[in-house]
């Protein structure tokens, strides 16, 4: 019950620049209501227009249809324009809440968005918002008019005839305490079946995402039996979160037709004494109706805002998610970036229990070219990603022309790095878009002169409309070296101070990457630059080769001295080079 509240409170407060319209939407609600209301008096009047067979008074009768028919078209007026008002502010309300969501992602540390799933962080922003979304339209369009029916129709029955309203007073709470019953048992069970729809979008994420492994691997049954698992839960969790919420409704119909029976019932019987005209009577049995019909209504939004507030509740963890170490409040930055980096006693763990980088200390001279090596998991990703301050080191500084790269704010030293990963990125869009992505304002002379020097030129002309060629999500149907390619040409294009190449030429066939070699010569000439290969021919040329194992630096120093101390260096170079 406490997080519901919490919850709710958080979308009250979403809703506060939003108090004009909702102000508005309630004098609509307010003058629908009351024609509503207004309606049953006026026929009643015209009911007893009709005194006996042959005793009617059809110039009242005409004017009372009239006024009738005004009010109807005047509450049907003011219904939709409530009911537009309500559409603007609770699509507003999800839009603020997708962009604050999205934005929130931007600056979430990368230990957040490594450790879940891309498809439950998905489902959040779009299905949970969305859920959320039709939750708070139901409770706006039908609380307004509901509250006030309520209270309008109560004020009215005691003012035709206290004694009858006694017996809708006294009735109604049963209605309540059903509701209420059944609502309190409902929130888990919605929030079970968000979590786990939120699973089962992960699973469609990652499956469609992957599609070439699994059936290269034949794993279609087993990404099948993982699927219908997830399903069998969801459709489980989804049955018993309807059924339940479900109960609601014919539970409180029930209670309201004994209302209704009880009023006809003590209505007909003072009618026939003379206590009530037949007129009022009819006044008051629609206003019996019209009483309990708002509770009837209350309590289905009661459901879905059950569900609504679980999936704002999921919505809600994301953005409250822990944001990165925050920027500094006077960043300092270097006079001049000329490339030097001086690292000291740095520590690094993704978890506590599991050390990885530590004591690590290194210092880098301006334009020198420093090699990583080592075997899987020693730490040499790692290791740049604390370079780019993806991740914060737990001890330790990492100093950038005498700067630390703690203090600088992480768009300006993120500005003097080029990057080019293994992993390849490319958006939806033109290959002139993904090559400018650093340089958005390069001429079309630059981007082509950055195509042809990473060789990625010839290939461009080749597609159908070359340059303004549009590529899908992650690259489209390019292979993965002409993907590699259009990365080498976006760093190639903004030519930062200082380079990291992270297996840069891992998916180019030897021919192309020993003329891509030549270009990165030329483009690393005077800058410093980190570069992270397996294939250890690519770094003999390093000024400094840095051998790493553990998380610690085990040796240091250029290729032929690394080879003449037959150490660790010398054993993974002659694995590679071996005479069989």
């Amino acid at each position: 019950m406490h997080k519901k509240t919490t919850v709710l409170g958080k979308v009250l407060r979403r809703l506060r620049r939003y108090i004009p319209a909702a102000v508005a939407a309630l004098v609509m609600a307010t003058a629908y209501v009351a024609m509503s209301l207004y309606i049953p008096i006026l026929v009643g009047r015209a009911i007893d227009c009709i005194v006996d067979a042959g005793k009617v008074d059809f110039a009242a009768m005409s004017a009372e249809l009239v006024t009738i028919a005004l009010c109807a078209g005047i509450g049907g007026l003011a219904q939709w324009l409530m009911t537009l008002i309500n559409n603007r502010i609770t699509y507003c309300v999800t839009r603020d809440i997708r962009n604050e969501a999205f934005r929130h992602l931007q600056i979430l540390p990368l230990s957040y968005l490594d450790t879940h799933p891309q498809g439950d962080t998905v489902s959040r922003v779009i299905a949970d918002v969305d859920t959320f979304a039709d939750g708070l339209l139901m409770g706006f369009t039908q609380l307004f008019t509901g509250v006030m029916t309520i209270v309008g129709t109560l004020v009215l029955m005691l003012l035709i005839n206290w004694k009858i309203a006694l017996v809708v007073i006294v009735l109604t709470p049963l209605s309540l305490v059903v509701a209420a019953f059944i609502a309190g048992r409902t929130h888990s069970l919605f929030a079970l079946q968000a979590k786990t729809r939120g699973e089962q979008t992960a699973i469609i994420d990652e499956t469609v995402g992957q599609i070439k492994v699994v059936q290269a691997f034949n794993r279609e049954s087993a990404a099948l039996d993982a699927f219908d698992e997830v399903n069998d839960r969801l459709e489980k969790a989804s049955l018993r979160a309807i059924f339940y919420s479900s109960l609601t409704n014919p539970s409180t119909r029930f209670v309201y037709a004994l209302v209704y029976a009880g009023v006809a019932l003590v209505g007909s019987f003072m009618a026939i004494g003379g206590g009530i005209s037949v007129g009022h009577l009819s006044s008051f049995l629609s206003y019996a109706n019209q009483y309990t019909k708002p509770f009837n209504e209350i309590s289905g939004v009661i459901a879905e805002l059950q569900n609504a507030l679980a999936c704002a509740g999921r919505v809600f963890d994301l953005i409250e998610a822990p944001a990165q170490t925050p920027e500094p409040q006077t960043p300092e930055k270097p006079d001049t970036v000329r490339g030097a980096m001086e690292i000291k006693d740095l520590t690094f763990s993704y978890t506590p229990d599991k050390p990885l980088i530590s004591e690590f200390t290194l210092s880098v001279e301006p334009g020198q070219r420093v090699a990583i090596v080592g075997p899987t998991g020693c730490g040499k990703t790692t290791f740049i990603n604390l370079l780019m301050r993806f991740y914060d080191p737990q001890g330790g500084q990492i100093a950038l022309d005498g700067v630390d790269t703690g203090h600088m704010a992480r768009g300006q030293l993120r500005s003097c790095i080029g990057m080019v990963l293994q992993d390849t990125w490319l958006k939806a869009g033109t290959i002139r878009e993904n090559i400018a992505m650093g340089k958005p304002d390069a001429t079309d002379e630059q981007i082509i002169e950055a195509a042809k020097k990473s060789h990625a030129h010839s290939f461009i002309k080749r597609l159908p409309k070359g340059y303004d060629t549009v590529i899908g999500e992650s690259g489209g149907n390019l292979s993965q070296g002409q993907k590699q390619l259009l990365c080498i040409a976006r760093v190639m294009l903004c030519l930062p101070p200082m380079l990291i190449l992270d297996e840069a030429t891992s998916s180019i066939d030897t021919r192309t990457e020993m003329r891509i070699q030549k270009a990165f010569d030329a483009m690393m000439e005077g800058r410093t630059s980190f570069i992270v290969a397996h294939r250890l021919s690519t770094i003999r040329e390093a000024d400094v080769i840095l051998v790493m194992k553990d998380g610690k630096i085990v040796e240091q120093g250029s290729h032929d001295a690394l080879l003449e101390a037959n150490g660790f260096y010398a054993k993974l170079y002659n694995s590679q080079f071996a005479q069989v």
